[in-house]
């Protein structure tokens, strides 16, 4: 666990979750029974390691609402993942919930210098996407300004920058990059006429050359957001302008570090996978969720005079999976896809490798050998569109002959980087 000097204080107030939780006989009540513990036996932040941990499969077990932790009557709002690897995570919320949402991403917003005087506009999709509407809120609530563009529609999106008097926007680092290739057409005496200040980028890793390119091209700061649906949506933590590491939010969330593959913690320093348990969500509590991002706590306080937890942006998931223009990507949805085609084999590669930063990917599979060499390029389409129906986006995909992809007696390694 990561300490400071409220940790005894966080574990009072776990503890009254982890009893909430017991005398509703939900889900994590059972997995502490499994593990032989009790609310009672969390004493102290090292108790915090006799609790197990909960994983996003467990979440999907329970779907659509199995793992609520308050009567149905209470939600004021859903929102949920995409589902990519099965069943969405549905996650709900409570009026309280949704207050205590709002103030951990205000939170983020005063550390990323917004006031009453900023236009937001937020250049993500609208929906159970937790993203835009995280950003909504608190900022409204702040008397920002809010412009909800939502995605797409790229002229317009800087139509309303320029007319409307933008002065900090949020999207995806994918997006902003073809933000930046129309930024660079526009002459001097036009990108004159916008108030751009800040740029705001989430859900999804991007590298430091980006934020540069991100930065040069506009002229102004570049921060990273983080957050998780599961966790609450954005406002888990935010850089600040001195972009040495994600502020996390203390008050929301007791943050621990550990070794994904012993499940031990980590020294501060040390690389490993982010755990968070929930302090203040009603509906929806995670206990030790396994984010699956890779990072390591930063020591020492930051330049802005912030003591609280920091971590290095994240480098990346101590899984298998991929994200691919935004989506996540499972080898085991590739499988899925590619094998429900007729003459087309289970053998198969996922070629990855970046540029600029961002992962891209390709497929490769073998045909059946009694497919003809002259029906590949049927065979091909037909694997993009069942690639496509299963992730929405579109991958590069091609047939290879059989026998050229390599052979595993034990687990096969489909993943090849380069």
């Amino acid at each position: 666990m990561v300490h400071h000097e409220s940790s005894m204080q966080k574990i009072l107030e776990l503890k009254g979750h982890l009893e909430r939780l017991w005398e509703r006989n939900h889900p994590y009540a059972d997995m502490m029974k499994d593990a032989g513990v009790k609310p009672s036996d969390i004493k102290t932040p090292k108790d915090m390691k006799l609790l197990p941990f909960t994983t996003k499969q467990h979440l999907q077990a329970h779907y659509p609402l199995g793992w609520l932790a308050c009567d149905k009557d209470d939600l004021v709002r859903f929102h949920a993942t995409s589902g990519t690897t099965g069943n969405p995570t549905v996650v709900a919320y409570t009026a309280n919930d949704i207050f205590w949402w709002r103030k951990g991403m205000q939170t983020a917003f005063k550390r990323a210098t917004l006031t009453k005087g900023d236009v937001l506009q937020i250049s993500t999709g609208y929906g159970l996407f937790t993203g835009s509407q995280g950003f909504h809120d608190a900022a409204e609530e702040m008397g920002v300004a809010v412009i909800p563009a939502s995605g797409g529609f790229t002229e317009r999106q800087f139509k309303l920058m320029r007319d409307l008097g933008t002065t900090v926007f949020t999207c995806t680092p994918s997006y902003a990059v073809k933000l930046c290739e129309i930024w660079d057409g526009f002459s001097k005496e036009e990108r004159a006429k916008y108030k751009l200040r800040l740029g705001i980028f989430g859900a999804e890793a991007w590298s430091e050359s980006l934020r540069e390119k991100i930065e040069s091209t506009f002229g102004i700061p570049a921060i990273d957001s983080y957050g998780l649906s599961e966790a609450m949506g954005p406002g888990v933590g935010m850089e600040c302008l001195e972009k040495n590491g994600i502020h996390l939010w203390d008050e929301g969330f007791i943050f621990e570090v550990i070794d994904p593959e012993t499940l031990e913690p980590v020294e501060p320093g040390e690389q490993g996978e982010l755990v968070i348990t929930s302090l203040k969500k009603e509906a929806f509590p995670v206990v030790r969720y396994r984010t699956r991002d890779l990072t390591s706590v930063i020591p020492g306080m930051c330049k802005c005079g912030d003591a609280g937890t920091r971590i290095t942006r994240l480098r990346g998931r101590s899984d298998d999976m991929i994200i691919f223009h935004g989506v996540n990507v499972f080898p085991t949805l590739i499988e899925r896809s590619i094998c429900k085609v007729p003459g087309i084999t289970p053998n198969y590669q996922i070629k990855v490798w970046e540029v600029d930063g961002f992962q891209q990917i390709s497929v490769t599979a073998e045909r059946a050998p009694e497919v003809a060499e002259t029906e590949i390029k049927d065979l091909e389409e037909k694997g993009k569109k069942a690639i496509h129906g299963a992730l929405g986006i579109h991958v590069p995909f091609h047939i290879a002959n059989p026998g050229d992809l390599p052979r595993f007696e034990g687990k096969g390694k489909h993943i090849v980087r380069e």
